[in-house]
């Protein structure tokens, strides 16, 4: 079997982040499975990077991590003095004013925000631990495919912080608001099981099939009509913020706009 990026074009490769197309599906690769996929500033900026180096093809965008682990979280190293070669610690930044601080994670959040998108179904195919940041960034995909061995956990409050990689919304969106804080406030792991149980993921299936299982996810989302699933994502993502009424309003209206584009009559 051909490995999950061989016959892909490359787009983007660097920090630790590779970008493959092919055709209507990307492939976004964590690639630095000896830290565990580890995340850094580096890192996230690889991330928006790639969010917006997308083509305007692209309908389905899979992310999945080389090695054990999908991603184990922050990078400590961002904790000490030193932090990165090139990049304020974060010690630095909390020394920085309230406006330099919020602008730095609104910077980090670009990461995990465009994977929301609607023109866009995206997949998380998680093995392995996928802790703090590395739960939030399989939260920030549409769908999660995910192998026996995974382990969420949302370590934050252990070390003093909150999540604030936007994957507090998703989660709650998922399983509910006590589940939520339960998990947040306890830090404790979530496995397979239970992911699938309570809503996490998608799907659960041996290690060994987790990229083809992506993979053949990516080719049943790919069956409708692009402008159907857009339409349908942007009803199902509003759902939430509106009243029953609101939603039938929403519905009538993208439907009109659907059956006025089948009857060759839209703008």
């Amino acid at each position: 079997m051909t490995s999950p990026d061989s016959v892909h074009d490359l787009v983007l490769d660097k920090d630790g982040v590779r970008l493959t197309v092919e055709d209507t599906v990307a492939t976004v690769t964590l690639t630095n499975p000896a830290k565990r996929n580890a995340q850094s500033p580096a890192l996230w900026r690889a991330l928006t990077h790639a969010g917006r180096s997308l083509p305007g093809t692209v309908r389905v965008v899979v992310l999945r991590g080389e090695g054990k682990s999908f991603s184990a979280g922050l990078d400590r190293q961002a904790f000490t003095p030193e932090g990165f070669d090139g990049e304020p610690s974060f010690l630095d930044l909390a020394r920085g004013s309230d406006a330099e601080l919020d602008a730095a994670i609104a910077e980090y959040q670009e990461a995990f925000t465009w994977w929301r998108r609607s023109d866009l179904v995206t997949i998380a195919a998680v093995r392995g631990h996928a802790i703090g940041a590395g739960f939030q960034l399989a939260l920030a995909c549409d769908l999660r495919v995910v192998a026996p061995d995974v382990q969420f956990a949302m370590r934050e409050t252990s070390l003093g912080l909150v999540p604030d990689l936007a994957g507090t919304h998703p989660l709650v969106s998922l399983v509910g608001y006590a589940r939520a804080l339960e998990i947040c406030a306890t830090g404790r792991s979530v496995h397979a099981e239970e992911a699938e149980r309570i809503g996490l993921a998608n799907l659960v299936v041996p290690e060994a099939e987790l990229d083809d299982a992506a993979r053949d996810l990516a080719s049943a989302l790919l069956a409708a009509p692009r402008d159907a699933v857009i339409e349908t994502k942007a009803l199902l993502q509003g759902a939430a913020e509106r009243s029953y009424d609101q939603q039938l309003i929403a519905e009538r209206a993208a439907q009109a706009r659907r059956l006025r584009d089948l009857a060759g009559l839209g703008d």
